[in-house]
């Protein structure tokens, strides 16, 4: 005969099945409420019953086939509403008297996200697993662009309100905001924006169109157009810069001048 368990056994009990779940993983519990579509696949287990351990994909019509009770759907259910079908089809069915079954996702491909913008492959993507960072999303873009923006922009719809979130990715990368490094869910859309961009042309070794860093000089903007060849001349330079009005002005520039957007730069020959 066993002997019942103390208060201080029952309390010590309960404080521990309370610290596990809270050190349960964000993404474990936001699977729990994330509801099941066509795609996914599950795992289906019935306690004392090992034989019944199924793994299934959720067809088109958002159903499955459970040994013993057939077709049963699931669409649209969370795990534990999926769990709770399964079980009432088998006790109402006189399968089992009082089944304990767990449904735990292993995929969920019906969850998407989109991706736009600056990046290799944009479009929609499923989120397979239960938790996918901003970072592993943009990877399966195909990484961002060559004259994508530091930041992009998130709109999440999270209990019926639009939300806007801006993440700048060299802060993310470098360890400085980690926790920018948001999991994405099911309807999320993430933007990435083309950067400002400088244009050069002339006496440089690869004139064309560049991404424009903050506080970029002449002298900076230059060297990322592989520098001056030997016909040009840095003290005959031209930027080219549309005013707020709308006209373009043209005006001689140095070396340590401050590129803006859309500046247009312009390195003449040497006079000699």
């Amino acid at each position: 005969m066993k002997t019942p368990l103390s208060a201080w056994q029952l309390t010590r009990l309960f404080i521990l099945l309370c610290l596990s779940f809270a050190a349960a993983p964000a993404g474990a519990q936001s699977a729990a409420r994330d509801t099941l579509g066509p795609g996914d696949t599950v795992r289906i287990t019935v306690f004392r019953y090992p034989d019944l351990t199924t793994e299934a994909r959720i067809s088109d019509k958002g159903t499955i086939v459970f040994p013993m009770i057939g077709e049963v759907k699931l669409s649209g259910l969370t795990a534990d509403a999926a769990s709770a079908r399964i079980a009432s089809r088998l006790k109402d069915g006189k399968f089992l008297l009082n089944p304990q079954v767990g449904v735990s996702p292993l995929q969920l491909r019906s969850r998407q996200a989109s991706v736009l913008g600056d990046v290799a492959k944009p479009g929609r993507y499923a989120l397979e697993d239960t938790s996918t960072k901003l970072t592993d999303l943009l990877a399966m873009a195909g990484g961002l662009g060559p004259l994508a923006s530091d930041t992009v922009t998130i709109m999440s719809n999270r209990d019926g309100k639009t939300l806007k979130s801006e993440v700048n990715l060299p802060s993310v990368m470098r360890g400085l905001q980690v926790e920018k490094n948001i999991d994405i869910q099911n309807g999320d859309t993430v933007f990435v924006p083309r950067a400002p961009v400088f244009y050069i042309y002339g006496e440089v070794q690869k004139g064309g169109v560049y991404k424009l860093e903050r506080g970029m000089t002449l002298m900076q903007a230059i060297s990322v157009g592989g520098g001056i060849t030997l016909r040009g001349s840095d003290r005959r330079l031209e930027v080219r810069r549309r005013t707020g009005d709308g006209q373009l002005r043209e005006y001689s520039a140095k070396l340590s001048d401050t590129v803006q957007p859309d500046d247009v730069i312009y390195v003449k020959e040497s006079f000699f």
